[in-house]
C-alpha cells in the first residue's frame, strides 16, 4: 500500500529545479559558462508544464473518484463516518 498520493507535478516540478541545479553547478564547476538569466525560462517552463501536469492528474483522479467504483470488501459506503 502506498504512504501517501503519488502527485506528478511535484515531480516535474522537483525536476525542472533539479535542472537549474545541474546548470548552475557545471557553471561553478567550470564545465560551461551559463548566464543568470538562463534560469528564468528554465524554472517558469518546469513550474508551468508542472501545472498542466497537476491540473490533468487532478483531473483523472476526479473522473475515475466518479466512475461508480464499489467500496472496498469490509466497508459500508452508506454509513457516514
Amino acid at each position: 500500500m502506498l504512504r501517501h498520493e503519488f502527485r506528478p507535478g511535484r515531480l516535474v516540478a522537483g525536476a525542472a529545479f533539479v535542472l537549474a541545479g545541474v546548470i548552475f553547478a557545471g557553471d561553478a564547476g567550470g564545465l560551461w559558462e551559463a548566464q543568470w538569466f538562463v534560469m528564468i525560462p528554465v524554472v517558469m517552463a518546469g513550474l508551468c508544464l508542472a501545472g498542466v501536469t497537476g491540473a490533468v492528474a487532478g483531473g483523472v483522479r476526479r473522473r475515475r473518484g466518479r466512475s461508480g467504483r464499489a467500496a472496498p470488501t469490509g466497508t459500508d459506503a452508506t454509513t457516514p463516518l
